[in-house]
């Protein structure tokens, strides 16, 4: 029996929807009015789209063995650069975190009457949703130069688009904790690089085979390549194998790290 102070957990429950609500729309609303990073961090993945599918993509082709057709790489790369478009939106997110940090937000949540844990649910389902966006729009980029999906079915859309949300869900608890422990904006940044960097040594762009043998292993065992490499059986029909649950267990393993090094972080005393 609860204590008559302590509010019944359909309450807590209430409290803890409609705080988490209010931090969404702040973050939105935040979004909305200062667009220059997010922008910054889209044009990436598209300017990449762009380079390797009209510079290198008639070479790239003809050695996977499309002849001098694009086509053939343009489908493998798509997958590649959808996954590097989530991890380049959520290094905004520890951008913002750290500016909340530094800023003394953070601080002020933490003395007023809402739920403690709202204030990162409402970083990370604004982050999934800008997330979902950029990949919606460079998605469209690619339909746009001539990608088609045509052997999936809706059931493997739907499993694509489960999958890109649940990596986008993987990444921005990681970069909420980059985020919380960054002195500044700068260096929150620059802790995020890996969720950039990482798709560029992953099998977005070449395949993990095509690579010298010593680098193989700093491609494959990462957790950019199983994911990319179910995006990519999912979109165009290829064998997945057993990169499905790799790219799964990769997902839940970050989330449940991002999730309690965040929390721990957001309720450590202030110094």
């Amino acid at each position: 029996m609860s204590s008559p102070l302590t509010p019944a957990r359909p309450a807590r429950i209430s409290l803890a929807v409609r705080d988490s609500s209010t931090m969404l729309r702040r973050n939105l609303l935040h979004a909305r009015r200062y667009p220059s990073l997010t922008l910054n961090l889209l044009l990436t993945p598209i300017v990449l789209l762009l380079l390797f599918v009209y510079i290198f993509g008639d070479v790239m082709s003809a050695g996977m063995g499309g002849g001098a057709d694009r086509s053939e790489y343009i489908a493998y790369v798509v997958p590649g650069i959808l996954m590097m478009t989530i991890g380049g939106t959520v290094v905004g997110t520890a951008v913002s975190v750290s500016n909340d940090m530094t800023e003394g937000i953070i601080a002020r949540f933490r003395t007023m009457a809402i739920h403690r844990g709202s204030v990162l649910v409402g970083h990370v389902i604004g982050s999934v949703l800008q997330s979902v966006a950029s990949v919606v729009l460079v998605g469209a980029v690619a339909v746009a130069i001539g990608f088609r999906s045509t052997d999936a079915t809706a059931l493997e859309w739907l499993a694509a688009f489960g999958l890109m949300a649940l990596v986008a869900l993987a990444l921005t608890w990681i970069a909420v904790g980059m985020g919380m422990v960054s002195p500044n904006a700068e260096a929150a940044s620059n802790n995020a690089l890996p969720l950039i960097v990482l798709p560029l040594i992953s099998s977005a762009f070449v395949p993990v085979d095509a690579m010298p043998g010593w680098f193989q292993p700093i491609a494959e065992y990462q957790p950019f390549t199983p994911a990319i490499e179910t995006l990519r059986g999912l979109l165009l029909g290829s064998e997945i194998g057993h990169n499905g649950w790799l790219a799964v267990a990769w997902c839940l393993v970050l989330s449940a790290l991002g999730y309690f090094w965040s929390k721990a972080v957001f309720n450590r005393d202030p110094k």
